[in-house]
C-alpha cells in the first residue's frame, strides 16, 4: 500500500458576516459579537422572518476585474476574493505563471448547497417581465453550482481536477474532506477548497421559514436569535458568506518553505437515511462520521480536545447532535469542551464547514476556545459548552462537524501544525 501522504494547511481566507477577511472573522468569532442583524432592505418586507447574517461593507471592485464582476452574482464574487486571500495568505503569487506547484496537480474544490441561486432567480424575473431575448447569455456560463471552481482554476491557472461539492450544510467538510484525500492519496500537491453560499433572499428565507426551521420572534433583538444548545432556542438564522482554505502536501510546502498553519488528519462522512430534514434522533449517522474520522485519522477519543460543533440552534438538530457526541465519543463526550460558533456568524450552509475549519485552526493556533454565545439557559447539562466569552486552553486537535439537510453528515479532525502543545 502507498504511504499516506501528509496534508497541512498553509492558508485561509473568508469574507463573511464576521468580517471581510479571516483575520476580522476570527477576531469577532473569538470576542463573542454576533453578526446577525435585522433585514431592512425592501424585498424583505412582509417576511415571517427578517434577521439573518449579511455580509456588509464589500466592494466586488477592489480584487476583480471590473468587467468579470458585472457578469457574476455576489456569491461568486466573495468565492473569488476568499479564494484569492487564500492564496496570498500561504505566499502564493497571484501570477498564475509563478505557481510553486505543477499546475496539473494544483486543484479547485467549492463546495456549496445552492450556487448562485441570486442569479437564477433574477433571470426568472426577467424572462417573465421582459422575454426571453432579455436573459443574459451569460448565465449559462455562471448560473451553475461549479462555475466559481471553473473561474478560481482559470484566474489561477490550476489545470487539476476543479468541481464543484454538494452536500446541504455539510458541503464544506465534505469539500475539505475529499481534497485532503486526492492530496493524501497522491492525485494533486495542493487543492484550494473555497465553501460560499447565499440564500438569504426572500425565496430562500420563505422556504426554509415555512418548514419552521429558523429562528423566530427576535426582530427586535437580532444579534440574540442564534442560540445553540440553549433551551430558549427556535431555530437556525440564515447568513450568507465565503471561506476558503488552501491544502497541500506536507512535503510540496516544504519545498517552497511555506509554514503550515494546521494539518488535516481526519475526515468522515455519512448519510443518516431517515428524513427529508430532520436528523436520526439518535445522532447514528452523525455519530458514524465522527468515529470513521478518529479512525481515519488513527486517534481515540481520549486525544480529541475539542469540538467546533455543527450546534445550529434547532431543537432536533442539537438534540441529535449531542446523542451523537455521546454515541461516538464515549466517557470522553463530556470532558470535552464545545463550543458553537454559528451563534456569532448565523448559519452560511454550505459554506459553514469551511468557515468553521478556519475557525478551528485559529482556535489551535492561538490557544483560544471561542464562546458560545447566547447560551444563557443549558439545554444539556453535565456537558462543557464553552459559553460567554473565549476560553485560554491547550489545543492540540479540534474535530469540526457539519450536518445537514438530506441526512449529509461529514466530520473533520485538524491538528496542530507542529504537534507540539500550545505554549
Amino acid at each position: 500500500m502507498t504511504e499516506r501522504r501528509e496534508v497541512v494547511v498553509t492558508g485561509l481566507g473568508a469574507v463573511t458576516p464576521s468580517g471581510l477577511d479571516a483575520a476580522s472573522t476570527w477576531d469577532a468569532v473569538v470576542n463573542g459579537r454576533s453578526a446577525v442583524t435585522r433585514l431592512d432592505a425592501p424585498e424583505f418586507v412582509g417576511l415571517p422572518v427578517r434577521i439573518g447574517g449579511l455580509v456588509r461593507g464589500f466592494d466586488p471592485a477592489v480584487g476583480i476585474e471590473p468587467r468579470l464582476a458585472r457578469r457574476l452574482d455576489p456569491v461568486q464574487h466573495w468565492a473569488l476574493v476568499a479564494a484569492d486571500e487564500a492564496l496570498a495568505h500561504a505566499g502564493v503569487a497571484a501570477d498564475p505563471a509563478l505557481l510553486p506547484w505543477d499546475a496539473e496537480r494544483f486543484g479547485v474544490v467549492v463546495a456549496t448547497g445552492s450556487g448562485p441561486v441570486d442569479a437564477m432567480q433574477a433571470a426568472t424575473r426577467t424572462l417573465d417581465a421582459r422575454g426571453p431575448r432579455a436573459v443574459p447569455g451569460t448565465l449559462s456560463m455562471h448560473g451553475a453550482p461549479d462555475a466559481a471552481a471553473a473561474l478560481i482554476s482559470q484566474r489561477r491557472g490550476a489545470r487539476g481536477s476543479s468541481h464543484a461539492v454538494c452536500a446541504t450544510c455539510a458541503s464544506g467538510a465534505v469539500g475539505i474532506g475529499e481534497a485532503m484525500r486526492r492530496i493524501r492519496h497522491g492525485y494533486a500537491d495542493a487543492v484550494l477548497v473555497v465553501g460560499m453560499e447565499d440564500c438569504l433572499g426572500p425565496v430562500n428565507l420563505a422556504s426554509n421559514a415555512n418548514l419552521r426551521a429558523l429562528a423566530t420572534g427576535f426582530e427586535d433583538a437580532p444579534t440574540t436569535a442564534s442560540r445553540p444548545f440553549d433551551r430558549g432556542r427556535t431555530g437556525f438564522v440564515m447568513a450568507q458568506g465565503a471561506a476558503a482554505t488552501l491544502l497541500e502536501a506536507a512535503d510540496a510546502a516544504r519545498a517552497r518553505d511555506a509554514a503550515p498553519l494546521a494539518r488535516v488528519i481526519g475526515f468522515g462522512a455519512s448519510s443518516d437515511a431517515h428524513h427529508a430534514t430532520a436528523p436520526h434522533p439518535e445522532g447514528r449517522g452523525a455519530a458514524r462520521a465522527i468515529t470513521d474520522c478518529l479512525a481515519d485519522a488513527g486517534v481515540d477519543t481520549a486525544e480529541v480536545a475539542h469540538v467546533n460543533a455543527h450546534g445550529t440552534g434547532t431543537p432536533l438538530g442539537d438534540a441529535a447532535e449531542i446523542a451523537a457526541f455521546e454515541r461516538a465519543l464515549g466517557p470522553d463526550a463530556r470532558r470535552i469542551p464545545v463550543t458553537a460558533t454559528k451563534s456569532s456568524t448565523g448559519h452560511l450552509l454550505g459554506a459553514s464547514g469551511v468557515v468553521e475549519a478556519l475557525i478551528a485552526i485559529e482556535t489551535m493556533r492561538t490557544g483560544l476556545v471561542p464562546p458560545t454565545i447566547n447560551l444563557d439557559d443549558p439545554a444539556f447539562e453535565g456537558w462543557d459548552i464553552v459559553a460567554g466569552t473565549a476560553r485560554a486552553a491547550d489545543v492540540p486537535t479540534v474535530l469540526s462537524t457539519s450536518f445537514g439537510f438530506g441526512g449529509h453528515n461529514g466530520a473533520l479532525l485538524f491538528a496542530r501544525a507542529d504537534g507540539k502543545e500550545t505554549a
